[in-house]
């Protein structure tokens, strides 16, 4: 799939495999990225109930760092799922759909870059040669393919919406939100600025800043110490050869 995905600046969930439709019994793992800390966040989930629960408390399992693996998925499974932080910062909420349908629209979970060519994958338990799958964007059909892929060459704020799939005989798979950050370019691998991302990031520079700064400073006195020492030792030697002369 020839997507880019989006994040916060400095944290994010990402999903492996990348896609937010998921068949029953399938493997998930959900982790969270943080290019400052890779340890204190908690993948948190949202149930079909309202509940609020974070991973290993009846559900999922922690793996190393921040990483959290759901095996054998039900569609009680399904629901929004984020990062969070011990001082309650989150990323980005992604909405993953277990379902029992035998059709499955695969599309990225994350949103993508204007300008990027994104894939839809449409896969069906029975797939005999020749099948003919159908693409819709808010019940619309936007394409037909014997392949069971549909590619947008380059996305843009016009693609955004809901998308689904079916086979010939009208077999439907589930609808999943296709996301498009306008504020990026195909050619961008940055993200948007967002509040808490550029208050985490001056409070970095803030702290990283005085150090600098010090180290700086020093290396200034060293250097004007070295020239005075040196600047020292060769009038001494002057004076040394002066009173050699004189004797």
């Amino acid at each position: 799939m020839q997507l880019t995905p989006f994040c916060l600046m400095l944290s994010c969930l990402r999903i492996s495999p990348d896609r937010s439709q998921f068949s029953r019994y399938d493997t998930i793992s959900l982790n969270c990225e943080d290019q400052l800390n890779s340890t204190g966040w908690k993948v948190k989930r949202k149930t079909l109930e309202g509940g609020i629960r974070p991973c290993s408390s009846g559900w999922g399992t922690a793996s190393s760092g921040s990483t959290c693996i759901i095996g054998n998925i039900y569609p009680s499974d399904s629901g929004v799922y984020w990062c969070e932080s011990a001082d309650g910062q989150q990323t980005n909420g992604v909405n993953i759909t277990i379902t029992d349908r035998t059709v499955i629209l695969e599309s990225p979970a994350l949103p993508v870059a204007q300008g990027a060519a994104v894939t839809l994958h449409c896969k069906a338990e029975m797939n005999p040669p020749g099948h003919e799958f159908h693409f819709y964007k808010d019940d619309r059909h936007v394409g037909s393919s014997s392949t069971g892929e549909m590619t947008i060459h380059s996305v843009s704020k016009s693609d955004e919406g809901l998308y689904k799939c079916s086979t010939a005989e009208g077999v439907e798979s589930a609808s999943s939100w296709v996301a498009v950050n306008a504020s990026l370019s195909n050619s961008t691998s940055g993200s948007p600025v967002s509040p808490v991302s550029v208050f985490r990031l001056i409070s970095h520079l803030l702290v990283g800043i005085p150090y600098l700064l010090s180290t700086i400073l020093l290396g200034l006195i060293y250097r004007d110490k070295m020239k005075e020492a040196q600047r020292v030792a060769e009038k001494r030697r002057s004076n040394k050869v002066i009173m050699e002369i004189i004797v």
